[in-house]
């Protein structure tokens, strides 16, 4: 059986137990972001546990004194198991699935953990069975064809919105995802706040925080709308409410806009808490470091530019991302943003992006 050392965790993977070893960066950051909301006495739920590894490493990285792991798969329960053993540790292991387990517990959690093979979309109104009023949730995607609209029908179906497929479907998969469980969540009477928001490889992950309250849901889904793309010269706008409201007219180049939705338009994270995490971040691997300084650094704004996708409209060839950032900036605010390499945030409008393009190609 294989042993694996990951963080302040080890473990053996049993047979018929999923164990990706490239997650552990995202691991990492979970961790991080329960060590900065400095918890104490929190009891953290571990939905989709497999090996047991975010549960243990919870416990012994974060301080997370009372863990409960499910896993329905009786192999997973068992590894799981034997790795709470291997470390030590004091969390408690169910072989149930979280749907069974919400319906028959009666339990309330500060912390859920979903982070299950495809959409986490069945998972969540049975995690909100057992969240009470400052429940953080992290809630990971892997159908990210769906969410990022290869798929558009299934998107439609599950999370009920239309997908966006091109640059930005990145960013807007994410979106979709809040949006979504700020749906759910106002079912019970929450609404969410977002702490910190990924897409990275095949995933999507959010960490959010649930505010318990009529105010509070109401004003969480008040912040979905609808986003309007102009496939012609790259400009967006976006408007919270109805589709009805949202402009079909692109008002740089006068072409008819695409719309989609409805997504959340709102912060995708907390700037204190994330530079909190970046400084508990300089012990950890260079890559976690590297990636949280990237998401520190982001502007919080809705939507971004590819730079590449406007040379190709003004048919220049490729620039460096540096200048136009550089020319941008005397004038707007402007950061790279993780949803894709070579494109920007900024208030600057679609004209004064493609001017610093024409200006950096000079």
């Amino acid at each position: 059986m294989q042993a694996i050392n990951e963080g302040a965790a080890k473990i053996k993977i049993g047979k018929g137990v999923f164990y990706n070893p490239k997650m552990s960066k995202l691991r990492d950051v979970s961790v991080l972001f329960l060590r900065s909301l400095k918890l104490r006495n929190a009891r953290l739920l571990d939905a989709t546990a497999a090996t047991g590894i975010r549960g243990i490493r919870y416990e012994r990285e974060a301080g997370i004194k009372n863990v409960t792991m499910l896993d329905m798969n009786p192999h997973a329960s068992k590894s799981a198991r034997a790795n709470v053993a291997l470390n030590k540790s004091r969390a408690r292991v169910i072989g149930k699935s979280l749907q069974e387990f919400a319906g028959s517990s009666g339990e309330v959690f500060d912390v859920i953990d979903i982070d299950p093979f495809g959409s986490p979309a069945p998972m969540v109104h049975d995690a909100l069975k057992l969240s009470k009023d400052g429940t953080s949730l992290m809630v990971t995607a892997t159908d990210t064809a769906t969410l990022c609209g290869a798929e558009g029908s299934a998107c439609l179906r599950i999370y009920g919105a239309k997908p966006i497929h091109n640059e930005l479907c990145h960013e807007t998969s994410v979106r979709i995802l809040l949006g979504f469980v700020a749906r759910e969540a106002a079912q019970f009477n929450f609404g969410i706040e977002p702490i910190l928001s990924i897409a990275d490889m095949h995933y999507i992950r959010v960490f959010l925080v649930l505010r318990h309250g009529a105010r509070e849901a109401a004003g969480s889904v008040g912040m979905t709308g609808f986003l309007s793309h102009c496939s012609r010269c790259r400009s967006f706008s976006y408007k919270k409410g109805v589709a009805a409201s949202a402009d079909t007219k692109c008002t740089n180049c006068r072409a008819d806009m695409q719309i989609f939705g409805p997504m959340w338009l709102g912060p995708l994270k907390n700037d204190r808490l994330v530079s909190s995490m970046r400084k508990l971040s300089r012990s950890y691997a260079s890559e976690t470091l590297r990636f949280v300084e990237k998401l520190d650094d982001e502007l919080d704004m809705p939507f971004f530019y590819s730079i590449p996708k406007i040379t190709s409209i003004l048919k220049i060839g490729s620039v460096s991302l540096e200048p136009v950032i550089k020319t941008l900036g005397k004038r707007h605010v402007v950061s790279r943003t993780q949803f894709d390499k070579d494109s920007v945030k900024t208030d600057a409008d679609i004209g004064d992006v493609t001017a610093a393009v024409r200006s950096a190609a000079r």
